[in-house]
């Protein structure tokens, strides 16, 4: 959910040789192609309406096509995608590459608290508009996304140290996981 450390997590990882995407900023990147105010309602509006376009799984066919642009010559890139929303979006990716999801969960008052500290333009301004956020994004299926993690991370009550602590530890054993795999596909 917005505000539970995705971010945080995603950007603490790209040190640790991930490629960090984040798909909020396909549609910021959108909304200013659009000539829109990057506002919690514009971005929200934007977010539908690209989901009626390309389908449910929009942001990630548009993080696909920026990984097969950008990336296409790395023979290996781990990467990290911030902000997955829907198990459309994760079926997208899963047909590009090795696909693990990791839920990061904060409550509601850690979340608002968050939101309101990073300053952006689309923060929430009350518990009520975070409420409504909230809403929006589980219409679209992240808890079904949230669900079908193969770990989840609380952030409630937490150092930051500990959820990057975490964080890596599972981010390193799935790193495992997928060249042991690969390295078994290719020797069969």
């Amino acid at each position: 959910m917005p505000g539970a450390g995705k971010s945080t997590v995603a950007n603490a990882l790209e040190q640790d040789g991930f490629i960090s995407l984040n798909m909020g900023d396909c549609i910021r990147r959108e909304a200013q192609k659009q000539n829109l105010e990057p506002s919690d309602e514009n971005l929200g509006y934007l977010m539908l309406k690209l989901r009626k376009e390309l389908g449910p799984g929009a942001i990630a066919v548009l993080i696909v096509r920026k990984i097969k642009s950008e990336y296409e010559d790395n023979s290996y890139s781990k990467f990290v995608i911030d902000g997955i929303r829907s198990i459309n979006e994760i079926e997208e990716l899963k047909n590009i590459g090795f696909v693990k999801i990791l839920s990061i969960h904060g409550s509601l008052i850690t979340r608002f608290k968050h939101l309101k500290d990073r300053g952006r333009s689309d923060a929430p301004s009350t518990i009520e508009d975070c409420l409504i956020r909230d809403k929006r994004e589980l219409s679209v299926g992240v808890s079904e996304a949230i669900a079908f993690a193969d770990e989840i991370i609380s952030n409630n009550e937490i150092t930051l140290n500990q959820l990057l602590t975490q964080a890596r530890k599972i981010a390193k054993k799935w790193s495992v996981l997928y060249q042991n795999n690969t390295v078994r596909i290719q020797n069969d």
